[in-house]
């Protein structure tokens, strides 16, 4: 059963358009990449799956629901949720304070305080550094703070923007593992934007890649990691 669906997604930015008629699916408890080199449209696409671009033709389908026409604060209230490529944390906050501030939707104080306490035996660095200031992380660190803040809304579809950006590779590894755990513990649905092939194809059952705007192909990633020569698609 697909989670979501985007059928020919048409979007850009003023009067650029950067999508071509793009078209996929997430199914519920998938992991999937979307892949492309640098401009191809992935984290447009993303944006415009988030509500923070408008579609200007095309459907979003949440859950059989079409989402085009609300706002991104009503599609988080449905159950999506997005972590920026930018590493988005409140600098003056500590760990803790921001970690409350992403389960901001949640009305339940227990909730809440359950859900951090997942985040912190997913993510023990944050546990570690619960009381430090955010600005005062590590980069990888605060990219890590980003995704727990994310997941304080125990969304169902977890939109990841590039989460390997700028880090090095132990981090990378770490947080591809954490993604996969979420995955199988919590049947988090996840579509994941990722320019570190290997490790992308690692986790994701099936891959859409993208040029100039256009999904060209779709394949699992088993059958792209088999590949000899992968790299020829980018």
């Amino acid at each position: 059963m697909s989670l979501l669906e985007v059928r020919d997604l048409v979007t850009g930015y003023g009067r650029k358009q950067v999508t071509f008629d793009v078209s996929l699916r997430v199914d519920v408890g998938e992991i999937v990449a979307l892949m492309g080199h640098n401009g191809a449209g992935k984290t447009t696409t993303l944006k415009a799956i988030a509500g923070l671009l408008s579609a200007w033709s095309g459907q979003i389908v949440l859950d059989g629901e079409p989402i085009g026409h609300i706002s991104s604060a009503v599609r988080v209230r449905r159950g999506l949720s997005l972590v920026p490529q930018e590493r988005f944390v409140f600098a003056d906050l500590t760990v803790a304070e921001n970690l409350e501030l992403g389960g901001f939707s949640v009305v339940d104080s227990n909730a809440v305080a359950g859900q951090r306490d997942k985040v912190f035996a997913l993510l023990p660095i944050l546990a570690d550094r619960r009381k430090q200031l955010a600005g005062t992380l590590s980069g990888g660190e605060q990219r890590m703070l980003s995704l727990g803040m994310a997941l304080m809304r125990q969304p169902r579809l977890l939109l990841l923007d590039e989460p390997s950006l700028g880090l090095a590779p132990l981090l990378v590894e770490r947080i591809m593992q954490t993604v996969q755990e979420i995955t199988r513990r919590d049947n988090l649905t996840v579509l994941l934007v990722e320019q570190n092939v290997r490790h992308a194809l690692a986790i994701a059952g099936r891959v859409y890649v993208m040029r100039t705007g256009r999904v060209f192909l779709e394949e699992t990633g088993a059958a792209m990691a088999a590949r000899g020569q992968w790299w020829d698609l980018f």
